[in-house]
């Protein structure tokens, strides 16, 4: 099978289209022949070498795919062979065929465009396991996500509209912002311009007088700590998901303890399997009924040919897209 496989970390000329074995199944996987793929911030710094894949996954990057069930491993019911479905991973998506346990797997329904089913999975996981999962978010509360423009800032807005939570983002461009306001977030920070920290405070007030997010999202890491955290409302919850801005700092404890604030940071990637498949439950059960109404929408930037995937990953880079961007693996599916 074709794949993208890392000669060596680097910048994105390292990534090459190769010829690769395809991949056995376990008794409680299925195989899916991939349609499309998506392209996430973690296939960049895996690139890098800065995130290696789990034990025991495959080294070809990729975090999910949309594609059709073309073999069922011993153990797995409720599927049948030629199944529309998305699917979350633990990487290995940049590729023709790739394994899948069972319980990593949603439905694709008659009619929804298989290739923007491809953006779907790892944002929605992301998103629903960390501000429901860790954040605790309650409908009604205030809640900050940083890159609003990307494909976990685009989710997190249609999620915390569907939740009844009032969203801010912070973005770096006009032309983002007002993407972010028709998408249905309620108030948005050009970080280029504005002290998000002050920004957030004169948005975020709630009815005892008090002012701060009560959630906040991040995906920058140590360079947004000590601002995330004087960000925070009391009792407010920083969840770190990215490290685009470093991972050392120091802060000053005194910020947590008297308003009550935590700090908590995660990957999905490296979750164990029981943990994504609940997850992936959570989100078959709570968010994809409102994928299949369209009340949530995949926001895709463009999709482009797998051995385009230098040039995705530049793309990423840059900062240029708005919402995700996908690799085209079945071309003559497309």
């Amino acid at each position: 099978m074709r794949a993208i496989t890392i000669s060596s970390p680097g910048e994105p000329e390292v990534l090459q289209v190769t010829d690769e074995p395809t991949p056995d199944i376990a008794a409680d996987e299925v195989l899916v022949r991939v349609h499309a793929a998506g392209v996430n911030r973690a296939d960049l710094l895996q690139r890098r070498g800065f995130y290696d894949p789990p034990p025991g996954a495959t080294l070809v990057p990729g975090l999910e795919v949309s594609g059709t069930i073309e073999e069922l491993g011993a153990d797995v019911t409720g599927w049948s062979v030629g199944d529309r479905v998305a699917a979350l991973l633990s990487g290995g998506g940049y590729a023709e065929y790739v394994p899948v346990p069972a319980g990593q797997l949603l439905p694709v329904p008659a009619g929804f465009d298989l290739t923007e089913a491809a953006a779907l999975p790892e944002v929605l996981s992301t998103v629903w396991s960390n501000i429901v999962g860790r954040g605790q978010v309650q409908a009604g509360e205030w809640l900050l996500v940083h890159g609003g423009g990307s494909g976990i800032g685009t989710a997190a807005i249609q999620i915390a509209r569907h939740l009844g939570v009032k969203i801010v983002v912070t973005v770096g461009s006009e032309k983002k912002a007002d993407f972010c306001r028709e998408l249905g977030a309620d108030a948005v920070i050009n970080y280029r311009e504005e002290d998000f920290v002050e920004r957030v405070h004169e948005i975020c007030t709630h009815d005892n007088g008090s002012t701060g997010a009560d959630v906040i999202l991040d995906i920058i890491g140590a360079k947004y700590l000590e601002r995330n955290i004087k960000a925070l409302g009391t009792d407010g919850r920083l969840v770190i998901i990215g490290m685009q801005g470093g991972t050392k700092t120091e802060i000053n404890l005194g910020w947590l303890m008297q308003p009550r604030k935590s700090v908590s940071a995660t990957t999905l990637r490296a979750r164990p399997k029981d943990q994504k498949i609940a997850i992936v439950a959570e989100v078959a059960d709570l968010l994809w009924p409102a994928v299949v109404s369209r009340d949530i929408r995949p926001i895709i930037h463009e999709a482009m040919p797998l051995a385009d995937v230098v040039r995705a990953h530049q793309m990423l880079e840059d900062g240029a897209n708005i919402g995700k961007v996908l690799l085209i693996v079945d071309e003559e599916g497309a």
